[in-house]
């Protein structure tokens, strides 16, 4: 039996050949990624085979089933992401549904929102801020703030506590 030594990635080579590219579009195309999607799961397989060798790993044994394992995974990634922009797009269908009240309203109410946020310590804005407007989950917001999440829940509680006060003293809501 004949063993294929894995080759080293050097710089300007291609770390895919043309068959191992091929498997990788029929792994993408297969895990139900788009045609218009495919170059770019190429690329990301380039990229990820590039990365292993730049930070001094071993290229795979097989660079053929590495790259369909990791087009594979890819797949799985490409449909989470389609899942969670359909979730947030019925969110937002929801919102839309739901009876908005005049332009002149949703105005005072934005700015008394955001003079509240103004308000508030620089601690509890950034749980806000992250939590309702970049829509993170409190768990990211825990680890790329290296605090508790018990931590970022309490704060979000305080927060969103003064800013119902404040509405309500200003008599916005």
């Amino acid at each position: 039996m004949l063993r294929r030594k894995a080759r080293r990635v050097q710089e300007g080579d291609d770390p895919l050949d043309a068959a191992q590219e091929r498997r990788v579009r029929a792994v993408l195309a297969l895990g139900g990624v788009p045609q218009v999607d495919l170059p770019d799961g190429v690329q990301q397989v380039r990229l990820r085979l590039l990365e292993r060798a730049a930070s001094g790993r071993e290229a795979p044994r097989d660079v053929s089933a590495w790259a369909a394992v990791v087009a594979s995974n890819l797949a799985m990634d490409w449909h989470r992401a389609k899942r969670r922009q359909e979730r947030l797009g019925e969110r937002l269908a929801a919102l839309r549904r739901q009876e908005h009240p005049s332009g002149e309203d949703t105005s005072v109410l934005s700015l008394a929102v955001a003079q509240g946020l103004d308000e508030l310590p620089d601690s509890q804005r950034q749980v806000v801020v992250l939590r309702f407007y970049a829509d993170l989950p409190v768990r990211s917001i825990a680890d790329e703030l290296g605090i508790p999440e018990g931590t970022v829940k309490s704060r979000l509680h305080t927060a969103v506590r003064a800013l119902r006060v404040r509405l309500h003293q200003n008599e916005v809501v």
